[in-house]
């Protein structure tokens, strides 16, 4: 079960943020209130909601979820692979230390944005992308071990990041589509297959026995309202021309 959520409101400078998805230019004020409303749906679930101001340093910054990996047992402070997103690790760092006393960090040569982190239980599966290098999947999987926990890597090969195809939502439910399908790593996971046409709404996430997906995607809703989780959801279209997803708006432990 989750108690906090630690999110970033979306700067105006989220126009100029990463992007591959040729979706257009984000609107600033739908940004606004479609962040707002994810916050109230977090509310929602019983979480108590940080929200830190803009960074308009840092376009990108509203995905707080890549800086950080908070665990159970620590947190990690990441070392984002996109050069612009770096100086995003400063600003959070003071903020995680209100909640945590053991606090590891990646360090160069290593990368890793947590967007390509999934965790299931006590295991994380993590992701090698263009963000997220060997090097750093190692750091982030002797940390693990530190505190008991273990660690898979698992080579990306047209995703962004590991959870733009993956959500795990508890129960040894697995959201799944894609390349990740026919990946035998996943075998041991009862795996509810997203359509291809829907794999937008394959980042969801499972909020303390409530899945939030974005709105749209009937069929995707209707088999995760099958396995008998409540499910809200949310209009996520501008945050999705940024190549962003539920999972990477907040920080949540």
């Amino acid at each position: 079960m989750f108690k906090n959520a630690i999110v970033i409101k979306p700067g105006k400078s989220i126009i100029n943020g990463l992007t591959t998805a040729n979706l257009g230019i984000p609107d600033y004020e739908k940004a606004l209130v479609q962040h707002h409303l994810y916050c109230k749906a977090l509310e929602k679930c019983g979480l108590d909601v940080l929200e830190l101001e803009s960074e308009e340093g840092y376009p990108d910054s509203t995905f707080v979820e890549d800086v950080a990996l908070l665990t159970p047992h620590c947190a990690i402070i990441m070392n984002p692979g996109a050069p612009s997103r770096k100086g995003e690790i400063e600003k959070i760092k003071p903020v995680v230390s209100r909640f945590y006393s053991s606090i590891e960090e990646i360090n160069e040569p290593g990368t890793v944005e947590a967007g390509d982190i999934m965790m299931a239980g006590d295991h994380y599966f993590v992701g090698l992308s263009a963000r997220t290098n060997r090097k750093g999947a190692n750091q982030v999987i002797k940390i693990l071990n530190k505190y008991g926990m273990s660690g898979t890597k698992i080579k990306l090969e047209n995703v962004l990041h590991l959870k733009t195809g993956l959500a795990y939502i508890e129960n040894n439910n697995l959201m799944i589509c894609g390349e990740f399908l026919a990946n035998p790593k996943f075998d041991t996971f009862n795996k509810i297959e997203v359509p291809e046409n829907e794999s937008y709404a394959a980042n969801c996430i499972w909020v303390n026995g409530t899945v939030i997906i974005p709105s749209g995607y009937p069929v995707t809703k209707k088999r995760i309202s099958d396995l008998g989780y409540s499910v809200i959801d949310l209009d996520m279209t501008e945050f999705q021309k940024s190549d962003g997803g539920l999972s990477c708006l907040s920080l949540r432990f």
